[in-house]
């Protein structure tokens, strides 16, 4: 349960999402993608235009853009838009954050956001997407997760202070601007080497944020579970178990 009230938790949660501004060729290279059951779930008939917000690299703006949807990206780190330009130079980048995307109203079929509603205000940003979609218009909400089920994988978490876990009753917060939320779970497996999974480690917020002491304890506490522990040598290919979690609501 997180502790303070509603300000000191924002403050947090804004200080968290700094530590992502900058080192996109780092993210994109040790961030895993999505499975594309999770965007022909999400994805409504018809649709010919979509927001993905909070775009970071393009992790799910490339699943967009490769099923023909004209796509725009958002994201408040330049950094990461600049990462995305390289790889997917047909959609179009725009700085912002999903409580001022600063795009037309009633543009868009579908807006999604994958890996960040949780450094979002869910208000704010409800009210912004609902601003942006055409009537009907759908939000979708993506999570990548580690399979905690798995024994392995749960005590890696723990190792790595990974927030991105599976939780079973889980229900994403938004605002009053949208209905019939539904969800949607694909299990799936990236295929990494433990040298991966160190690099992983070091694009997540936990590490970003922390002291050169803390930063060396958990790069010293994986070199201990994944090579001399489990046993893995330099190289070796293992299968990282996620669950992705998929969330729809329709703007009413």
């Amino acid at each position: 349960m997180a502790r303070g009230g509603p300000k000191l938790q924002h403050e947090r949660r804004r200080e968290l999402g700094q530590s992502f501004q900058d080192g996109g060729e780092h993210y994109e290279r040790v961030r895993p993608g999505y499975p594309e059951e999770s965007a022909a779930w999400l994805i409504p008939a018809g649709a010919k235009d979509a927001a993905d917000v909070g775009a970071g690299t393009g992790k799910f703006t490339a699943l967009l853009a490769a099923r023909g949807l004209h796509t725009v990206a958002v994201d408040p780190s330049a950094d990461m838009l600049g990462q995305l330009g390289r790889t997917l130079p047909e959609v179009t980048a725009v700085v912002g954050t999903a409580e001022d995307t600063g795009l037309a109203p009633e543009s868009f079929d579908l807006v999604t956001v994958a890996q960040a509603w949780h450094w979002c205000d869910p208000r704010r940003a409800s009210t912004e997407i609902a601003r942006i979609l055409r009537p009907n218009g759908v939000l979708g909400l993506i999570w990548n997760q580690l399979d905690t089920s798995v024994p392995w994988v749960h005590r890696l978490s723990r190792i790595m202070h990974a927030g991105d876990v599976h939780k079973p009753h889980f229900r994403p917060p938004v605002g009053p601007e949208f209905t019939g939320l539904e969800s949607h779970l694909t299990r799936w497996e990236d295929s990494v080497t433990p040298e991966d999974i160190k690099e992983l480690a070091k694009s997540r917020s936990y590490y970003l944020a922390a002291s050169e002491t803390t930063r060396a304890k958990v790069t010293a506490n994986l070199d201990w579970y994944l090579n001399e522990h489990l046993g893995h040598a330099p190289g070796d290919l293992l299968s990282l178990p996620y669950l992705t979690q998929t969330w729809r609501a329709v703007r009413t």
